[in-house]
C-alpha cells in the first residue's frame, strides 16, 4: 500500500517590509497542485510579542526548520486525500503541527485562500484612511512661483470683500438680524480666526497646492481628504456663480434693468424650482471672460486682481466716511425696532449665513505652490487678510444700519440704495462701480483658486487625471480652468442661486472642522509628514531621549497610569473621536434642546452638563499627551484648546442651517463617494505606491522560496517525516 503524496508548505518570517508597527510580514508560499496560481499570500504580524531574534531557536522542532540571520523559514508537511477538501487541508496543516504560532489562525487562513474575512476589511478600511506621503523636498513643483506676500495678500482680500459686503450685508441686516449684523460679522470672524491659525500652521508646514484638501490627507486620511476636495469643488462652483449674478445685476442696475427687461421679454419668465426667473447671459459671460484671463497665467491674473482690487478698496473707505457722516443714531432706536429685532437666534442665524463671507484666506492656501516663499508669505497673508477683512465688515455693516432704518433696506443692492434714499445717487453710483469691481475680483480668486485644487486631487489620482495637466508655457492648470470656467457659467446661466447660499456657508464650515481636527492629529503625530522645515521635537524638551509625540508627558505617569498602558497614540485618537462627539452632542442640546428634542429642564440642564464634562476630560485626556514642536514655523497657540473651541464653533453654526440644506449636503457626498470608490481609491498614487512595494516584496519572497526548493525537496524525502505523516 503506497504512502500519500507527500507535498510541501513554505511559511517566511522576516523582516522584509517596515511596516505601521515595526513589525515582520509572514507569507506562506503554497506549493499544492492545482494552486499554482495562488502561490504567495502575506500579511503582518498583530503583536510584537510573537517576535524573535534571528539568531533564537524557533518555537518549533528544530528538524522541521532552518533559521538564518536574516529570516526564519518553516517547512511544514501535510498529506493529501481524497476524503479532504483544500480548504480543510490547510487549516489541518497550520493549526495541528504549530499551534503556538499566533499567525496559523483561521482568519488568516481565509485570507490566504480569497474568503472574505474581518483582517480584509480592516486592511480595506486602511485604505481609506491612508495618508499622504510628501517628498522630503516641498519645493519642486510644475507650477510657476511668482506671488510674494503683497501678491497672496491682495489674492486673499480680492476674494472675500465682494458679495459678501455689497450683498450680503443688506440680506442679513433686512431679514435675519436688523442692526445686529454686525455682531453676526464679529461672531464669524472670530470663528474664522480660529480657522485661519490652523491654516496658518499647515500653509507653514506644507507649502503645496491643495487648502484643506491636502491638509486633510496628510493627516486624517485619503477618504476625509477626497469629501473635503469635493465639497470645495461645489463650493467655489456656486461661490462663483453667485457672485457672478450679484455682479451682473449691480451692472444691469446702471442700466436701469435694461438687459433682465430684455432678456424676460424675448424669453418669458421661468417658473421652475430651482432655476432663475430669465436666464443670465451676462453673469455667464463674464465668467467666461475671467476665465481666460487666469488661464494666462499667474502673473496676468494677479495684476488683474490688483487694479480691481484697488478700486474696491477706494470705494469701501469711501462707504465708511461718508455713511459716518449720514449716520443717524435713532435707527436703532426701540421705534425703529430696535437693535436686535430678531433676538439671539436671528443674530447666530446670521453669523451662520455669512460664514463664507470669510473663506478668501482658503485661496492664499490653495496658492502657496506658486509663492516665492510659501513658508513666510503664507501664514503672514493670511493673518493680514483676516484682520483688513472682518474690519472692513464690521465698519461697512454698522454705517449700512446708521444711514438709513435696517426694515427700508433693498436686499438686492443695499449700499447703493441706502445712499440713494438719503439723496446721494452720485454716490451711489461710486457705490455700484466698486461692487462691480469687488464681485469680479472675488469671481477671479474662485476661477484660479477651484482648479488649482482639482489640480491637486488630480495629481493624486483621486480626481480625473485632465484635470493634472499643465500647460508648458503659462505653467497654470488649462483644463480644469476651462472645464470649471464653462461649468460655472453654467450654474449661473440657469440657476437661482439664492437658495444655495446657505449650502456654500455649510460647506465651508464643515472644511474648517477638518482642519481644526487634522491640526490635533498633526500635533500629536509621531510621524509628521516629510517637509523641509527639519525634524520635530517634543514640546517643552530638547533632548533626544524625551518622549515622542502621542506619547503621555512624564510628569503625569504616576497620577495618569491607566493612559501610559495605551501604544503611542490610541489614546489621542479615542479621545480626540469623544471629543468630536461630544462637540457635536453639545451643539445639538444647545440648539435643539427645548424645541426639537422636546427635553424637560432638567434633562436638558443634565445632558447639557454631562456633554460638557466629557467634552473638558477630553480635552485634558489630549493635553496629557506630548505633542510635536517646531521652532522654525507658526503653530496654533494653546492646542487643542483653539482647534478644539474651533470645531465647537463651526458645529453649532452648522446646525443652524435649515433641514435642506443638509439635504442637499448629505446628496452631493453621496455622488462624491460613488467617483471615489469608482475611480479614486482605484487610482490614488498612494494605492499605487502600496502596489509596487508588494510587487517588489512578493518578487523577494518568491526568489527566496525557490533559492530553498532544494532544501525542501531533501527535507522532504527524510524516512523521519514520510512515516510521521504516513502513520497519521
Amino acid at each position: 500500500m503506497s504512502g500519500p503524496d507527500m507535498t510541501p508548505i513554505t511559511v517566511l518570517v522576516g523582516s522584509i517590509l517596515p511596516t505601521s508597527q515595526g513589525l515582520p510580514l509572514v507569507c506562506i508560499l503554497d506549493k499544492t497542485p492545482g494552486n499554482l496560481a495562488r502561490t504567495c499570500f502575506w500579511f503582518e504580524l498583530t503583536s510584537p510579542d510573537l517576535t524573535w531574534e534571528p539568531q533564537s531557536t524557533p518555537p518549533v522542532d528544530s528538524n522541521k526548520g532552518v533559521c538564518p540571520r536574516s529570516h526564519l523559514f518553516l517547512r511544514l508537511h501535510f498529506a493529501l486525500t481524497s476524503q479532504c477538501g483544500p480548504l480543510r487541508r490547510a487549516e489541518d496543516l497550520l493549526q495541528e503541527p504549530c499551534q503556538q504560532l499566533a499567525w496559523c489562525s483561521p482568519q488568516l487562513l481565509t485570507m490566504a485562500w480569497g474568503l472574505p474575512s474581518s483582517t480584509s476589511l480592516v486592511c480595506f478600511c486602511q485604505k481609506l484612511n491612508r495618508v499622504k506621503q510628501l517628498e522630503e523636498s516641498t519645493t519642486e513643483t510644475s507650477l510657476q512661483r511668482c506671488l510674494a506676500t503683497l501678491d497672496l495678500t491682495l489674492l486673499g482680500v480680492g476674494a472675500t470683500v465682494g458679495s459678501g459686503l455689497y450683498v450680503l450685508t443688506g440680506t442679513m441686516a433686512k431679514e435675519m438680524t436688523g442692526p445686529a449684523v454686525l455682531v453676526s460679522f464679529s461672531i464669524a470672524a472670530m470663528a474664522s480666526l480660529l480657522a485661519a491659525l490652523c491654516y496658518v500652521e499647515f500653509g507653514a508646514r506644507v507649502p503645496r497646492t491643495g487648502s484643506a484638501y491636502l491638509f486633510t490627507y496628510v493627516s486624517l486620511g485619503e477618504l476625509w481628504a477626497f469629501l473635503i476636495g469635493w465639497n470645495e469643488l461645489l463650493g467655489y462652483l456656486i461661490g462663483g456663480a453667485s457672485v457672478a449674478r450679484a455682479s451682473s445685476s449691480y451692472l444691469d442696475a446702471i442700466f436701469s434693468h435694461r438687459i433682465r427687461n430684455f432678456t424676460m421679454a424675448h424669453l418669458g419668465i421661468w417658473q421652475v424650482p430651482f432655476l432663475a426667473q430669465y436666464p443670465d447671459f451676462l453673469a455667464a459671460g463674464v465668467i467666461l471672460l475671467a476665465s481666460t484671463f487666469v488661464s494666462c497665467g499667474a502673473r496676468v491674473s494677479s495684476w488683474l486682481n490688483h487694479v480691481l482690487l484697488a478700486i474696491n478698496l477706494l470705494v469701501i473707505l469711501f462707504i465708511i466716511i461718508l455713511g459716518f457722516v449720514l449716520a443717524r443714531p435713532h435707527n436703532w432706536s426701540a421705534d425703529e425696532g430696535g437693535f436686535a429685532p430678531f433676538g439671539f437666534s436671528g443674530i447666530m442665524a446670521g453669523a451662520a449665513t455669512c460664514f463664507y463671507a470669510f473663506l478668501g484666506f482658503g485661496v492664499i492656501a490653495a496658492s502657496s505652490e506658486e509663492a516665492q516663499n510659501p513658508k513666510r508669505a503664507v501664514p503672514m497673508a493670511i493673518i493680514i487678510t483676516l484682520g483688513l477683512v472682518a474690519v472692513a465688515y464690521i465698519l461697512v455693516s454698522t454705517v449700512l444700519t446708521l444711514i438709513v432704518p435696517w426694515h427700508s433696506l433693498d436686499p438686492d443692492s443695499a449700499l447703493a440704495d441706502a445712499f440713494y434714499q438719503r439723496g446721494y445717487s452720485w454716490a451711489a453710483f461710486i457705490v455700484a462701480a466698486g461692487a462691480i469691481c469687488a464681485m469680479n475680483t472675488v469671481l477671479l480668486s474662485d476661477i484660479f483658486t477651484l482648479p488649482r485644487i482639482v489640480y491637486s486631487m488630480a495629481s493624486d489620482g483621486l480626481f480625473f487625471q485632465v484635470f493634472a495637466h499643465v500647460h508648458p508655457r503659462t505653467k497654470v492648470p488649462i483644463v480644469g480652468i476651462l472645464v470649471l470656467g464653462v461649468l460655472m457659467a453654467f450654474l449661473a446661466l440657469l440657476l437661482d442661486l439664492q437658495t444655495l447660499v446657505q449650502f456654500w456657508s455649510i460647506t465651508v464650515l464643515l472644511t474648517f472642522t477638518f482642519v481644526g481636527t487634522s491640526i490635533i492629529v498633526l500635533r500629536f503625530d509621531n510621524s509628521p509628514p516629510a517637509s523641509s522645515l527639519g525634524p520635530a521635537i517634543p514640546v517643552g524638551t530638547e533632548q533626544a531621549s524625551a518622549p515622542e509625540p502621542g506619547q503621555l508627558r512624564p510628569a503625569l505617569r504616576p497620577y495618569l497610569g491607566f493612559l501610559g498602558g495605551c501604544r503611542p497614540g490610541a489614546a489621542v485618537a479615542w479621545a480626540l473621536g469623544v471629543l468630536v462627539s461630544s462637540a457635536i452632542t453639545l451643539d445639538c442640546v444647545l440648539v435643539f434642546g427645548t424645541s426639537a428634542l422636546h427635553l424637560p429642564p432638567w434633562g436638558h440642564t443634565l445632558l447639557l452638563l454631562l456633554s460638557s464634562v466629557v467634552f473638558l476630560l477630553s480635552l485634558l485626556v489630549l493635553w496629557a499627551h506630548q505633542q510635536q514642536h517646531r521652532e522654525d514655523a507658526f503653530q496654533v497657540p494653546m492646542v487643542p484648546l483653539t482647534p478644539a473651541l474651533s470645531i465647537l464653533l463651526n458645529v453649532f453654526l452648522m446646525l443652524q442651517m435649515n433641514y435642506l440644506t443638509w439635504l442637499r449636503l448629505s446628496i452631493w457626498l453621496l455622488i462624491g463617494l460613488m467617483v471615489y470608490f469608482g475611480y479614486g481609491i482605484w487610482h490614488s498614487k498612494e494605492n499605487q505606491r502600496e502596489m509596487l512595494g508588494l510587487t517588489a516584496i512578493r518578487g523577494g519572497l518568491e526568489e527566496m522560496a525557490q533559492a530553498l526548493q532544494p532544501l525542501s525537496q531533501a527535507l522532504a524525502q527524510e524516512p523521519g517525516h514520510t512515516e510521521q505523516h504516513a502513520s497519521a
